[in-house]
């Protein structure tokens, strides 16, 4: 039988742990799994520490600060230990329900990562509109394949994530991340319910910071390993914009006329120039710092407080 690692990063979700982990443990029962819950406390000022610490089976995580839901779902997933890794939202909006019949689609189709797409969403319409214009600049830069990169209900297998390290907003373009190292990736329709108790975290910030990984992700995807193809690339245009502005230059001192009554061709010459020899020494540095990254440790971004694992055989 399968055997999952269920992982959800809350924040201020007093009125939803309870008994989202009650959903979790009787999905997994009912379906004879081996499992574990991780719930990610990310510096939450509410009763969620409290509540959670009630709960049992249960692998507590508490990071010492709010560090956004990225950092709390790359925490729980390398506590993970099962061969199926789950993520899902702390807000109750995603089901449970819904897991066996994705893991069902992971087997049967031989994929490595299946996501959720919210198709019948019960959320506010100018989230609806923030989210579908964000997919379709996601469509366009990144082609994943997801309708809806914003569900986080998601499974993976654990191997996806041996040499993965997210920050920011990347939560979102996981799938993505993993499709460009050339895991199969799927995606099957889930349930989406309304929020019943706590208020969204979704804002404009977290718009824009997820727009700019998205730009993050298009680079990875076409210039991770050949930066200077792009830098150097736009370098060497400036270079030869630069080159056309010399030559006009000279052709208009070989006619007689002044550079101070023609001091914009020079002007361009020089910008161009400059431009160009900029972004291809950019271009050299970042082929380096690549290099590096590959080679070298890369250091988390968040700090855990605390890890504790509630067992349902103690004794409350």
């Amino acid at each position: 039988m399968y055997s999952i690692s269920v992982v959800v990063p809350v924040y201020n979700e007093e009125g939803n742990v309870a008994e989202l982990h009650r959903e979790i443990k009787e999905t997994c029962e009912k379906n004879n799994y081996t499992y574990e819950i991780i719930f990610i406390n990310d510096g939450s000022s509410d009763r969620t520490e409290e509540i959670c610490k009630t709960l049992k089976p249960l692998k507590y995580i508490a990071l010492r600060r709010n560090f956004g839901q990225t950092a709390a779902m790359d925490a729980g997933i390398k506590e993970a230990q099962y061969d199926y890794i789950v993520t899902m939202d702390g807000d109750r909006q995603n089901d449970p329900a819904d897991i066996p019949m994705m893991i069902q689609y992971l087997e049967e189709n031989d994929l490595d990562v299946v996501s959720g797409w919210r198709k019948h969403r019960k959320d506010t319409v100018m989230k609806k509109f923030t989210s579908r214009g964000a997919n379709l600049l996601r469509h366009i830069l990144v082609h994943d394949g997801i309708h809806d990169s914003g569900c986080s209900l998601k499974i993976y297998r654990k191997e996806c994530f041996d040499h993965i390290n997210l920050y920011g907003e990347q939560h979102r373009f996981i799938p993505a991340i993993l499709k460009i190292k050339g895991f199969k990736v799927g995606e099957v329709v889930v349930n989406h319910r309304p929020r019943t108790a706590g208020k969204t975290k979704y804002n404009w910030r977290r718009t824009i910071k997820g727009f700019v990984d998205m730009i993050s992700v298009w680079f990875w995807n076409k210039y991770s390993t050949r930066p200077l193809h792009l830098l150097g690339g736009m370098g060497l245009l400036f270079l030869l914009a630069g080159g056309g502005c010399g030559i006009w230059s000279i052709l208009l001192y070989w006619e007689g006329r002044k550079m101070s009554d023609n001091i914009f061709p020079p002007l361009l010459t020089v910008f161009f120039v400059i431009i160009g020899m900029l972004l291809f020494v950019f271009g050299l540095m970042s082929e380096i710092l690549i290099k590096t990254y590959y080679g070298t440790h890369i250091d988390s971004s968040y700090s855990v407080r605390e890890i504790v694992n509630y067992s349902k055989d103690d004794v409350k």
